[in-house]
């Protein structure tokens, strides 16, 4: 049994709790079973969960309660590894987890909840350094970089899957991932009703997108094609007709990587930052910064260079996939039982198995 711990709402996005679910399915695909224990979630969230056969466990909110209930609920249905997901997880949390014995991988972001005891870090990043992880225990096992990346399993089919890229783009995908709090996806509508190349317009709304019916008055007044997708239950059926997006950098730039669709990508929330700058200096992506000049007219440019110049967005696709193959949730359940397995020859306690 894999317990999983993350949270989804407005604020934080949903991309704490989509990844654990990758990983609980590669999991589930091992012949495990998962709960997930949840604090904070959306109906969206819940819906899905329900759909891929994964129990949750609701309970309260704050640092003490939520360790120890989780601990609790570990206990009850004999977790073999709990999984947490979160900026919140730091050194005390870990700790109180760790105290009674329960094995515990981390998926950590920022490395900035140090000093870290739990028996695997795991960072998926395309800029994770083993030195943001110096003060950890001696035993702590690190699994760094995007070889990691947790794909939902949706993904696997598409592994060997080519794209051929349009001497000019014209399905273009807008994406600011599972929530945006300050309705990027309409300012970015509008300043691309300057654009003065026709394309076909896609916005994907997530499951914490308040602003629909916003994005959707907006859309009215764009000049060319509009679809406004809500949810989509099948990424890479869609991902895989788009030519060109243009994303928030969270956990969806990776999705958009493994699918071949070149990027352009902005920071919506702080702790996207290095992502970005890490996708732009592998010359994987295009970094944009929105608040560049007020009128939008350098992102325009660069959109307008990668609609019309198919090499560029080769080069970005071939950098980009060169990252990510699609394996990482196996290979970090592989890591999990490696581990479990040699803690049960040296004899080291643990809930269950």
């Amino acid at each position: 049994m894999m317990v999983a711990r993350a949270d989804a709402s407005l604020t934080m996005g949903t991309g704490h709790v989509m990844r654990c679910l990758a990983l609980a399915q590669a999991w589930q695909a091992l012949g495990g079973s998962v709960r997930f224990v949840m604090a904070e979630s959306m109906p969206g969230i819940d819906q899905r969960l329900f759909e891929e056969g994964v129990e949750v466990t609701k309970i309260g909110f704050g640092a003490a309660i939520d360790a120890n209930e989780l601990i609790t609920v570990a206990g009850e249905f004999g977790a073999s590894w709990l999984v947490v997901d979160g900026y919140q997880f730091g050194p005390a949390y870990q700790r109180t987890i760790k105290n009674h014995g329960i094995n515990l991988l981390l998926i950590d972001d920022a490395g900035q909840c140090s000093p870290y005891c739990a028996d695997i870090i795991l960072n998926q990043n395309v800029y994770a350094d083993e030195t943001n992880y110096k003060k950890r225990s001696e035993s702590t096992a690190l699994l760094l970089g995007p070889s990691y990346a947790l794909l939902r399993r949706d993904f696997l089919p598409w592994i060997n899957w080519c794209r051929e890229l349009p001497p000019v783009a014209k399905e273009v995908l807008v994406t600011m991932g599972g929530s945006d709090p300050d309705d990027m996806t309409s300012q970015i509508l509008r300043a691309l009703q300057r654009l003065e190349i026709p394309v076909n317009l896609t916005l994907l709304l997530g499951h914490g997108n308040p602003r629909e019916s916003s994005v959707r008055r907006v859309a009215k007044q764009f000049p060319g094609h509009v679809s406004v997708l809500n949810q989509v239950r099948y990424m890479p059926e869609l991902l895989s007709r788009m030519d060109l997006a243009i994303s928030a950098a969270g956990t969806t730039c990776y999705e958009l990587a493994f699918m071949r669709v070149p990027m352009i990508l902005f920071v919506i929330a702080q702790n996207q930052a290095p992502a970005l700058v890490a996708f732009a200096n592998s010359r994987g992506a295009i970094g944009a910064d929105w608040q560049a000049n007020s009128n939008n007219l350098q992102f325009l440019q660069l959109l307008r260079d990668a609609i019309e110049d198919r090499e560029l967005r080769a080069s970005l696709v071939n950098n980009a996939r060169g990252l990510i193959d699609g394996l990482g949730a196996s290979r970090v359940c592989q890591s999990l039982l490696q581990m479990q397995s040699k803690k049960v020859e040296l004899g080291l306690s643990q809930i269950g198995a």
